[in-house]
């Protein structure tokens, strides 16, 4: 699993056998987490995060998006 950044108590990565998928991204922090889709940002689901945390890290999935985006293409080749 490639991270892709880290940010705080945050790990957000990708899973190498999703190539198919829609662009998306995981974020985990300890036990909980979290997978978010790119275009448009937004939350796919989540396990353990309070909906105050959620907001949190949506807006750190925005902020990196550039970021989150060109990793995706590097990891994938598309």
């Amino acid at each position: 699993m490639p991270t892709v950044l880290r940010h705080g108590p945050y790990w957000f990565f990708f899973c190498s056998n999703e190539a198919g998928a829609p662009m998306h991204v995981h974020v985990a922090r300890d036990r909980d987490v979290a997978k978010f889709w790119l275009e448009p940002v937004r939350l796919q689901r989540s396990s353990g995060f309070r909906r105050a945390e959620i907001n949190r890290i949506s807006n750190l999935v925005e902020e990196h998006l550039e970021e989150i985006i060109e990793a995706w293409h590097g990891h994938f080749g598309t």
